[in-house]
């Protein structure tokens, strides 16, 4: 076991050494920039100076209202780097658009990033996109509930397109491992990656109907799902009456981001099918054990890094198809032609 944790630290800690000789590496030659490369952790210090100072707040204020909303703008990053990448595609609101699909019902923190993006508008108009916004708000909400803080590359702009069909490809909780772990690698993303953002977990809800095959006849069993631990069963058939209802995704310390998810799923408390499959599939459950194991710092560490990554996803949209957008709900308006001939002495 300790060849184990000792085998999965060292993987860790080169990860940790990747990310950070990406963030330092220089740029290249003018012409052969992705975009990607040109993302930067002082991106707006020239251009909107108080940026991230004006999104932590704006953050600030709206956890204190309703702390639950730190969680809903993880996810919201989530599932807005899931599809397109880290375009603000999610955020685009028509028929048919990603945020009308069924896979996005109970997305929440819309309104914060519109609030954002409002104040943002007034204090340097036209330059901070909606897609930065949501990447530094997730960072934020991770360390308003105790997470760990990291510098965001910033430098994105928002994409013009957003499909409701490719939303429903986002998993919601049913998935096994196989799926999850091919879900992540087609985004360039990994086992470690898959298990450390599951860590998400440690904070938020989930609706009942997401975990309700779960609890009874599961699999055409007659019985509820067996890595169910009995009690955690009991307490979730009584808050589940209605479909509709929500439960913490972790029962023990729901308000705090920290790492007793993973201690929860070796106590079979994970409520989402997803959430336990990773304790009991062979290539996850080793980095479960050992996050569970571990001091927080290796979880918090290593979140940063796969939260940057994430952000880093597809990281796309070049200029004819990208935009800086002026609300976050809507593609720009076209601009308009003028209709007057031009006058001749």
């Amino acid at each position: 076991m300790k060849r184990c944790y000792f085998t999965l630290l060292l993987l860790v800690q080169f990860e940790l050494y990747m990310m950070s000789a990406i963030l330092a590496k220089p740029l290249g030659a003018p012409g052969i920039l992705s975009r990607r490369d040109l993302l930067s952790g002082s991106y707006y210090y020239k251009t909107c100076p108080a940026a991230e100072e004006i999104i932590f707040r704006k953050m600030k204020a709206w956890f204190r209202k309703d702390y639950t909303l730190a969680a809903s703008i993880i996810r919201l990053h989530f599932h807005d780097c899931a599809v397109r990448g880290c375009d603000a595609s999610i955020l685009l609101n028509y028929q048919n658009s990603e945020r009308r699909a069924y896979a996005s019902r109970t997305l929440r923190g819309f309104q914060v990033i519109d609030d954002i993006k409002a104040k943002l508008e007034r204090y340097c108009p036209k330059t901070v996109s909606c897609a930065d916004i949501l990447t530094a708000a997730a960072r934020d909400a991770t360390n308003l509930l105790g997470g760990p803080f990291w510098e965001a590359p910033l430098g994105r702009r928002d994409g013009k397109t957003s499909v409701a069909k490719e939303a429903d490809l986002v998993p919601q909780g049913r998935e096994n491992a196989t799926s999850l772990i091919k879900f992540f690698q087609e985004r360039g993303l990994n086992v470690l990656d898959l298990v450390v953002l599951s860590g998400a977990h440690t904070i938020g809800r989930s609706s009942c109907h997401s975990f309700q095959h779960r609890l009874a006849n599961y699999k055409g069993s007659g019985r509820p799902d067996p890595s169910l631990d009995r009690l955690y069963w009991r307490n979730l058939t009584q808050s589940c009456k209605k479909s509709s209802n929500f439960v913490n995704l972790d029962a023990t310390t729901p308000k705090t981001f920290d790492a007793e998810y993973y201690k929860n799923l070796g106590k079979k408390k994970g409520l989402l099918s997803t959430d336990q499959e990773l304790y009991s599939d062979p290539r996850t459950a080793p980095f479960v054990s050992t996050f569970a194991n571990q001091p927080p710092d290796l979880f918090y560490s290593q979140f940063a890094v796969s939260m940057v990554k994430l952000a880093n996803v597809k990281v796309p949209t070049p200029p004819n198809e990208s935009e800086i957008r002026l609300n976050c709900n809507y593609v720009n308006p076209a601009p308009r032609k003028n209709v007057n001939p031009p006058r001749h002495g």
